[in-house]
C-alpha cells in the first residue's frame, strides 16, 4: 500500500478514541509495512494514556505471523472515521495532476506595500521560460467539488511565454486582459514547466526544468527559513495567498526518468532534514500558484527569486557537504580526563575487535586452512599459532572452495587438532563460490545479512575473487580497501582477509612488501601477517614426516601493537603446527641470503655423519647410555637431527626416550 496513504490515514485517527487492542493493531500494521517505531510512538503521544518506552517495548514483541496485520487496517480505521482516499485506489501515480494546494485563508508574510502584480508575473515568466516555450495556466476555468473547494481544469496551454510577456507589457494595469479573469475565491494557477501545446499531462512536458516544493504542515515563516537554510536552488518563491509558499526549484533533468529520480531525492532529503513536504506535487505538469493574482483579497505574490544555489548540480555539491555522514571533529581536550575505551583484543597482541587484518602468503602456504584454524580458535576461545583468541562468533565467507569441501575441511581440522566440536554454532559459513560479485556490490548484502547476528569477526577468503579495479593502481585499491572499513564500521566486527604474494622470490623483501599489487594492501590493514616458506636444511629435509610437511615463518606489520617476534611453524595437512623445538630458527626464507648460503654449504656424507655420532656418543656416554641433548650440544645440531642419525644407524644404536644406547655384538 502507498506509504503516503497509510500516514495520511494515521493522522485521521484519534489515538485517544481507540481501545488498547486497536492501538496495538495500529503498531503491528506499521511494523509490518516497514515503518520505524518512532512513527507509532509520536502518534501515541497524543493520548493521555501514553507511557514513555511502552511503544518500543511492545514493538519488539511483534514478530509477525501467518496472517499479519497490515496497513489496510489503518486505512479502514480512518475511513470509518470519515477519511477518504485520494483517487479510486488511493494511490498517487506519476501521471496524476493534483490541482489543489490546501485550504484558503492567508497565513503568513505581510505582502509588500508597493506591489506591482504585472511585474511579478512578467518576472516569473522571464525567469522560468524561454520566449518560445508554451505556458499552461488556469484562471476562470474552475469548478467546485462536493466540499466547496475550488479546483482548476486544464485551462490554457498553447500560448508562448513571449506572447504573454508582450501582452502584459501592453496591458500593465490589467492582468486579466492577458490571462483572463479569475474567480476571487479560487485565485489562479500556472504550470512551471513548458508544454508542447497539445495537453497538460506529463507526456506534454517538453523540458523538465523545475519541481514544486511546498509544505502545508510548517508555519509559513518556518517554510521560508528552511528553504533558505538548506540552500534549495529556488528560481522563484511564490506566496500562495493561503498557508504555504510555493518554491519552484531547479531540477535541470534531461528526461522524465531523470526528473523522477531527482525529485524523489529532493523530497527525501527535505524529509530527512525535518521539512515535511507535500509529495503530491512531484509530477512535472503540476500547477502552482500564479504570482500577480489575488485570492479572496489575499495576494499571490513573488516573495523572492534566485535563492540558494544556482543549479541542481551546484546544490548537489552543497548536499554532499551536509549529508556526508562524516563524524564531528572533536578536541583532544574532551578526552584528557576521560580517554576512550579501546576495543577488546580479538587476537591477543595482534588484532582488536572492529579492526582489519590481512594474511598474505604464497599459494602453497595453506592460507585457507590457516584462516579456518583461526575461525575455530575464535569459536572455541583457544590459541591460534600461539596467540590467545577471545571466544566469539565468526562468519567465514567462502568464495573459492566447493561448499562440501569447505565443510569437510573444517571437520578435518577439528579432528587433526584433537578438539571436541563444542562451539561449532559460533562458526557460520557463507558459501559464495559461483555467486561472487565485486566487493562493492557484496558489502551491502553482507552487512544486511549479518545485522543483529552478533558476529565478532568476518573472514573473507580470498579477496582476488571480489577485487575491483587494477590491483597495481593505488587509487583503485584504496577505494577497494575502503569496503573493508565499511564492513567494520557498519557491523562492529573485525574483518580478516587473505591475499597472495607477487611473483618471484620473496625472501629478500620486507614482510609488508610481499603482497601482490599496490602497496595499499600493506598500508591499509591494522594488522598484516605474512607467511613465507623456509628453505630446509638437509638434516631437516630428511626428517620431514613422509616428505610432505612444509616449513613457514610468520612475520608482522602491526598498527596497534608492537610487531611480534617471527613465528616458525610447519604445515602438515590439514593443520599448521608451531615449531616448539626451535629446529626452524636457523632456516632462511625462500630467496633470502641465509637460504642461499645454506644451499651452497657443503653436504655431509654418511661417513661424516657416522663419525660425528660415534664421537659424540663416546664423549657423552655414561653407564652405557648417552643423553641425546648432550650429544646434540656436542655436535652443534638439533635433537631431532641426532634422532635422525640414530635411526640412520639403527643397526648399531638404539634410541630410547631421551637417550642413545650402543648395541653390543
Amino acid at each position: 500500500m502507498e506509504n503516503n496513504n497509510i500516514l495520511s490515514a494515521l493522522k485521521a485517527i484519534d489515538v485517544a478514541s481507540l481501545s488498547r487492542a486497536d492501538w496495538i493493531a495500529v503498531g503491528m500494521a506499521l511494523k509490518e509495512e516497514g515503518y520505524p517505531c518512532s512513527i507509532w510512538d509520536d502518534w501515541s503521544r497524543n493520548d493521555s494514556r501514553y507511557h514513555p518506552g511502552e511503544c518500543e517495548k511492545k514493538w519488539n514483541s511483534f514478530h509477525g505471523s501467518g496472517s499479519p496485520v497490515k496497513g489496510g487496517t489503518i486505512v479502514q480505521m480512518a475511513k470509518d472515521r470519515g477519511w477518504t482516499l485520494f483517487g479510486e485506489d488511493g494511490c498517487m501515480n506519476w501521471d496524476d495532476t493534483i490541482e489543489y494546494d490546501g485550504e484558503d485563508g492567508f497565513n503568513g508574510f505581510t505582502p509588500p506595500d508597493a506591489w506591482n502584480p504585472t511585474e511579478d508575473l512578467i518576472t516569473y515568466l522571464e525567469l522560468l521560460f524561454d520566449k518560445d516555450d508554451r505556458v499552461g495556466y488556469v484562471t476562470g476555468d474552475v469548478w467546485q467539488d462536493g466540499d466547496g473547494k475550488w479546483l482548476p481544469s486544464k485551462g490554457v496551454y498553447d500560448r508562448t511565454a513571449g506572447e504573454l510577456i508582450a501582452s502584459l507589457k501592453k496591458h500593465p494595469d490589467d492582468i486579466g486582459a492577458t490571462v483572463g479573469d479569475w474567480k476571487q475565491p479560487a485565485g489562479a494557477w500556472i504550470r512551471f514547466n513548458p508544454l508542447d501545446g497539445d495537453g497538460v499531462k506529463n507526456d506534454n512536458v517538453t523540458k523538465f526544468r523545475y519541481a514544486l516544493v511546498e509544505s502545508d504542515s510548517l508555519p509559513i515563516v518556518e517554510q521560508d527559513a528552511a528553504f533558505r537554510k538548506l540552500e534549495l536552488p529556488i528560481v522563484a518563491l511564490v506566496h500562495s495567498g493561503g498557508k504555504s509558499l510555493h518554491a519552484i526549484v531547479h531540477i535541470d533533468a534531461d528526461d522524465y526518468e531523470e526528473y523522477r529520480k531527482r525529485v524523489e531525492f529532493l523530497y527525501d532529503f527535505l524529509e530527512k532534514n525535518g521539512v515535511s513536504i507535500d509529495k503530491q506535487n512531484r509530477n512535472p505538469s503540476r500547477l502552482s500558484r500564479m504570482p500577480g493574482i489575488t485570492r479572496n483579497g489575499n495576494r499571490q505574490y513573488l516573495v523572492a527569486t534566485n535563492l540558494g544555489r544556482k543549479s541542481w548540480n551546484d546544490w548537489m555539491d552543497y548536499v554532499e557537504g551536509v549529508s556526508d555522514e562524516l563524524p564531528d571533529m572533536v578536541s583532544l581536550d574532551t578526552y584528557k580526563d576521560n580517554p576512550p575505551e579501546l576495543p577488546e583484543e580479538l587476537i591477543e597482541g595482534i588484532l582488536r575487535r572492529g579492526h582489519k587484518m590481512l594474511i598474505s602468503g604464497s599459494s602453497k602456504a595453506g592460507k585457507s586452512f590457516l584462516l579456518m584454524e583461526l575461525c575455530i580458535a575464535i569459536a572455541e576461545g583457544r590459541k591460534w599459532l600461539g596467540f590467545p583468541c577471545k571466544k566469539g562468533r565468526v562468519l567465514y565467507v567462502n568464495l573459492e572452495i566447493d561448499p562440501a569441501s569447505a565443510i569437510c575441511r573444517f571437520l578435518k581440522i577439528y579432528d587433526a587438532l584433537g578438539l571436541k566440536m563444542q562451539n561449532t554454532e559460533n562458526i557460520v559459513v557463507w558459501n559464495l563460490r559461483g555467486h561472487a560479485v565485486p566487493l562493492d556490490q557484496l558489502v551491502p548484502k553482507l552487512i544486511r545479512r549479518v545485522r543483529d547476528q552478533h558476529f565478532d569477526a568476518i573472514v573473507i577468503d580470498p579477496i582476488y575473487k571480489v577485487i575491483t579495479g587494477d590491483e597495481n593502481n593505488a587509487s583503485e585499491m584504496g577505494a577497494f580497501c575502503n569496503q573493508f572499513d565499511k564492513i567494520c564500521t557498519e557491523t562492529g566486527c573485525s574483518t580478516i582477509y587473505c591475499h597472495h604474494h607477487s611473483k618471484g622470490a620473496q625472501g629478500a623483501k620486507r614482510a609488508m612488501d610481499r603482497a601482490s599489487g599496490s602497496g595499499v594492501f600493506a598500508r591499509d590493514p591494522d594488522a598484516q601477517l605474512d607467511m613465507i616458506q623456509l628453505e630446509l636444511t638437509d638434516d631437516l629435509k630428511n626428517n620431514v614426516r613422509d616428505g610432505h610437511a612444509t616449513a613457514w615463518r610468520l612475520e608482522s606489520s602491526l598498527r596497534e601493537f608492537e610487531n611480534i617476534d617471527p613465528v616458525n611453524f610447519w604445515f602438515e595437512y590439514p593443520i599448521h603446527r608451531l615449531d616448539t623445538t626451535g629446529d626452524l630458527s636457523g632456516c632462511g626464507a625462500e630467496g633470502s641470503w641465509q637460504a642461499n648460503l645454506s644451499k651452497s654449504s657443503k653436504r655431509t656424507t654418511p661417513e661424516e655423519r657416522r663419525r660425528s655420532l660415534d664421537n659424540a656418543y663416546d664423549i657423552c656416554a655414561d653407564n652405557g647410555m648417552a643423553s641425546i641433548a648432550d650429544m646434540a650440544e656436542y655436535i652443534g645440531l638439533s635433537e631431532k637431527s641426532i634422532r635422525r642419525y640414530l635411526k640412520e644407524y639403527e643397526a648399531d644404536y638404539i634410541c630410547k626416550g631421551g637417550a642413545a644406547i650402543r648395541r653390543t655384538n
